[in-house]
């Protein structure tokens, strides 16, 4: 099979670029599929020269690279969105670059054979239009929010409704979101996994020591962890409350991500948290930060998946989520995680760190019970989903209709 693919970026620092690292390599290497990935920006992926790809006789990965434009966001998705179509005509009509199907992770090409989809901006808008922390923004970054959402919002309603656009979701949430949003119906669901040979409960621990001496934590520490590029959304701010609700505990928590801190850095000072919060930008080296970790933490408002918390799970972190998070229908509530039914509940989130602060029995025998979970949640399972449904769709547009003859 020959694959078009369109993603801005692919690299193993944010979740749905990672999970798409994950899903290229092994539909290239286990099922033998010919892509031709179009991106901005391509890093800790093996790729060939696009040139060389008239004489190659297996699977493998071709990198065209998509020009980028500077810019706020909406006028940067409209140039990728333009950029990436003449890229992809470019490569079919000149070199010879011609796929059987296009397969875009989200909302990247308004023709897209298949699409899988990761987030919904129908719900991101909503919660955005709700968020109290909003009412700080200046006035052009709040006319430019809504603009990029409200673009967002028409592009999804008009590629996701397109009945010959077949969808899966990565998780039987956001499939949910997507019929009762759009009326879709036949959305698959192929849920995200984890890499449990980079991810163990023994590549964590053999690591514990050298991570936390880097980041100055003492061994009494419980140290939180939450990872995310919109930290509203993850549930920072009702962390930060929690935490605050725990004075006598030696609670540090890191934040990991590319979104702006200083409104939750002064969320953080009001609340006398200074001292326990880190700031961190995101890192390829993303056990490095389970290992320094005691407790993953997202309380999420709204996540389609939540690929970190799997993560931890597989590296035998005890993990709290929520139940608008796609991974907690993979979590048994109380035996290998934790799930809060209201991710605003700063009462109960405060019991769980009280409960896992003070208890490290629990934490261990929650973690374990996590990378047990997590050795399920193959990326070989995962892909071999996916290229069953891109089998399926590929049939589905050779069936050639035949009108029936009357024979009156």
């Amino acid at each position: 099979m020959r694959l078009a693919v369109v993603s801005p970026f692919v690299d193993r620092r944010h979740g749905t670029e990672r999970a798409l690292a994950e899903l290229l390599e092994r539909l290239a290497r286990n099922h033998n599929c010919v892509i031709h990935l179009y991106s901005q920006r391509v890093e800790d992926l093996s790729f060939s020269d696009p040139a060389e790809a008239c004489s190659q006789t297996g699977g493998a990965i071709f990198w065209h690279r998509v020009p980028s434009f500077p810019g706020p966001h909406l006028v940067q998705f409209l140039a990728w969105l333009f950029a990436n179509h003449l890229c992809r005509w470019w490569a079919e009509s000149f070199r010879g670059a011609r796929c059987d199907l296009l397969f875009s992770p989200g909302i990247n090409s308004l023709r897209a054979d298949a699409v899988l989809v990761h987030a919904l901006f129908h719900r991101l808008r909503d919660l955005s239009r709700n968020s109290p922390g909003r009412a700080k923004e200046n006035l052009f970054r709040s006319l430019h929010r809504r603009a990029y959402y409200r673009l967002l919002v028409r592009f999804e309603r008009r590629i996701y409704a397109n009945p010959r656009t077949s969808l899966a979701a990565v998780s039987q949430r956001t499939a949910r979101l997507v019929e009762n949003t759009l009326g879709r119906k036949d959305v698959r669901v192929i849920p995200n996994a984890v890499d449990c040979n980079e991810f163990s409960p023994t590549a964590r621990q053999s690591r514990r020591v050298k991570s936390r001496s880097k980041l100055g934590f003492r061994e009494d520490d419980c140290v939180l962890l939450l990872i995310g590029n919109d930290w509203r959304v993850k549930g920072l701010p009702v962390v930060l409350e929690a935490m605050a609700s725990c004075r006598d505990l030696s609670l540090q928590l890191m934040v990991v991500g590319d979104d702006a801190a200083g409104p939750y850095q002064e969320q953080a000072d009001r609340l006398g948290l200074r001292n326990r919060c880190h700031w961190l930008a995101p890192q390829p080296d993303v056990l490095a930060l389970y290992a320094a970790a005691d407790v993953y933490v997202s309380p999420s408002l709204e996540d389609s998946f939540g690929l970190p918390v799997a993560e931890a799970m597989a590296s035998g972190l005890p993990v709290i989520t929520s139940s608008l998070a796609g991974v907690s229908e993979r979590i048994r509530d109380a035996v290998d995680g934790f799930i809060l039914s209201d991710p605003m509940d700063i009462r109960a989130l405060t019991a769980l760190f009280e409960r896992l602060g003070r208890d490290a029995n629990l934490r261990q025998d929650l973690g374990a019970a996590a990378a047990r979970s997590a050795l399920a949640w193959t990326w070989d399972r995962n892909a071999a989903q996916v290229h069953a449904w891109l089998e399926f769709v590929l049939a589905a547009q050779a069936i050639v209709v035949i009108p029936s003859t009357s024979r009156e």
